[in-house]
């Protein structure tokens, strides 16, 4: 039985979701290891939903310490199709200003010591990533920024560095002349597992700052940061509900088949261990191959 419908994976600054109702914790086990926190299960705006704070209750997970799978595999095995990830980053141009919100449609992986995928051990499978975030997702947490009369932009490309420090400068400009938009350290291995998944996926990166490229980042202070964070917190709840409220009921986007023809390990060749593993992701394409 599905116990939720979309998914919200809260970043810094956004550790509990507002407006939720009939609310229930649960642990959820995973082949992968334990997600970084309880579930939250409740409904919003009528939909059944589940929250997940992303690096813990009390900020306690490491961006490279996030066990991006087992996150991904628990919000499958709790039937979620859509996620909504929200997450601080800092801004590359000049445009996008604290307390903006980008709506990235692109990335560009600068992480190096990270796992995401599901694939190994002994089965193979490449899904198509050009576009890595659901377009009706996006279009649908755009249209709920303009609805609540906040900026949010749709498109544009987000660097996920490894962390935990931030940018040097030559970093910082290196990007900026890539054209990249904002930066953070965490969405880009959330957007691949849900795809893998098939779940849709697309985020609202929400600028805290701009990164050290800027004249005036030095000149930022702790207590500002944290004030745009409360602020932009309180602001993506708004916008989580709206989108929520406005999500469509049926999903008519390519992500949920995603791995019809992805995986190129014959069925009998995968090991049983693996194959009862991955079970919820790819139990229903191993009745025969599954490339030409």
């Amino acid at each position: 039985m599905q116990q939720a419908e979309i998914g919200i994976i809260g970043g810094s600054g956004l550790y509990a979701m507002p407006g939720l109702t009939s609310l229930r914790e649960e642990r959820v086990e995973t082949p992968f290891g334990e997600p970084s926190d309880a579930f939250v299960l409740g409904e919003l705006e009528g939909r059944k939903v589940v929250f997940l704070a992303r690096h813990g209750r009390g900020h306690r997970v490491l961006p490279s310490e996030l066990n991006f799978r087992a996150n991904i595999y628990a919000l499958k095995k709790l039937g979620v199709e859509r996620i909504l990830s929200v997450s601080a980053v800092g801004s590359l141009k000049e445009e996008h200003k604290p307390t903006d919100f980008v709506i990235p449609d692109q990335f560009i992986d600068r992480t190096f010591h990270r796992a995401s995928t599901f694939f190994g051990d002994g089965v193979v499978g490449h899904v198509a990533f050009g576009d890595p975030v659901c377009a009706t997702v996006t279009q649908t947490i755009a249209a709920a920024c303009d609805a609540e009369g906040l900026i949010g932009k749709p498109g544009g490309t987000y660097i996920c560095m490894e962390g935990p420090q931030f940018s040097t400068r030559a970093e910082s400009n290196l990007y900026r002349s890539w054209g990249a938009d904002v930066i953070g350290m965490t969405n880009l291995q959330e957007a691949k597992l849900a795809r893998e998944a098939e779940i849709c996926y697309a985020t609202v990166a929400m600028v805290t700052d701009y990164d050290c490229w800027h004249d005036g980042h030095d000149s930022v202070t702790v207590e500002q940061i944290v004030a745009v964070l409360n602020q932009n917190a309180a602001n993506a709840c708004k916008v989580v509900k709206a989108a929520v409220a406005a999500m469509p009921r049926e999903r008519s986007c390519p992500c949920a088949s995603a791995l019809k023809y992805t995986i190129l390990t014959n069925p009998d060749a995968i090991p049983p261990t693996t194959r009862e593993k991955l079970e919820l992701l790819i139990g229903k394409y191993m009745n025969g191959t599954s490339k030409g």
